[in-house]
């Protein structure tokens, strides 16, 4: 006589679908925010660029005037960021290593770029670094002028994009363990080679992408460039400056070219900080 063993029931099976439907209207909602906020505006831009011919295209956004503003826009956004690459490492190694009287308001007032309208900030670096300025008369007796010139320019994109830095390499420093340090130097490493090849190989990664950031938001700003800069065409003309002097003489096809132009590049740098921050998740592990 035979005896029947149960058999043991089918495992039940995960209909992905369901699952899917599980994240359908959160998904439903992202796409179409993002589709409204994001993608509807840009097409529109590059749609309304495509109207001109590929010839009107190029000799739109390669005329003088347009280089000369990507030459002051990009060359000056890129040695913006590097100052603050060196200072805002410095800046953010005094305030996780050291304590200090005032500490917590000065770690606060790194983030009022920020909540500071540019406009604002604008109007206190041209009064700041005018000939009668706090600064400004200082430099002026050297015929060093920063105010309505290029300089002042490189100054406002420093201050808008200080944060960047300083905000990327702070948790990087407070979860270093000071421990190693302390290692080398037992091991009879000098303080610079320490910095060099123990301190800086981790910070490299965040130090990068915080100069690709504050790189990108020095390109895009408009409010503090247009008041501290005289806006002159081949001296310090900014190219977003240059769109609005398009718009203002109803030049949209001019104005959406070089936004385009400003949009790719835009996008370019953006694939470039994903790489680095790629990078930097492939060196801590």
């Amino acid at each position: 006589m035979t005896v029947s063993t149960p058999s043991s029931p089918a495992p039940i099976k995960k209909n992905p679908l369901n699952q899917i439907s599980k994240l359908s209207w959160p998904w439903r909602i992202t796409l179409g925010y993002l589709t409204i906020m994001l993608l509807l505006p840009v097409s529109a831009l590059i749609l309304k660029a495509s109207t001109e011919n590929p010839a009107d295209f190029w000799r739109i956004a390669t005329s003088p005037v347009a280089l000369a503003t990507y030459d002051v826009t990009f060359v000056t956004s890129l040695i913006a960021a590097l100052i603050n690459g060196v200072f805002g490492t410095l800046i953010a190694w005094v305030l996780v290593r050291y304590d200090f009287p005032f500490k917590r308001v000065i770690d606060a007032a790194i983030d009022l770029p920020f909540a500071l309208p540019t406009s604002v900030a604008g109007l206190t670096l041209a009064s700041v670094y005018s000939n009668n300025g706090w600064i400004g008369s200082l430099l002026a007796p050297f015929g060093i002028k920063v105010a309505f010139t290029r300089l002042g320019v490189g100054v406002a994109m420093i201050f808008i994009s200080l944060p960047f830095v300083v905000r990327t390499l702070q948790p990087v420093l407070q979860d270093m363990e000071k421990e190693i340090e302390e290692a080398a130097w037992s091991l009879g490493a000098s303080r610079w080679q320490t910095f060099w090849r123990v301190v800086l190989p981790p910070l490299l990664p965040a130090i990068l992408t915080g100069i690709s950031l504050g790189f990108s938001r020095a390109v895009g700003e408009y409010g503090s460039v247009v008041i501290v800069a005289s806006n002159v065409p081949f001296k310090d003309l900014i190219a977003s400056v240059l769109i609005i002097q398009r718009l203002e003489q109803y030049d949209y096809s001019g104005a959406t070219v070089i936004g385009t132009v400003l949009l790719l590049i835009s996008l370019g740098i953006l694939l470039a900080i994903n790489l680095l921050q790629a990078w930097g998740r492939r060196y801590e592990l």
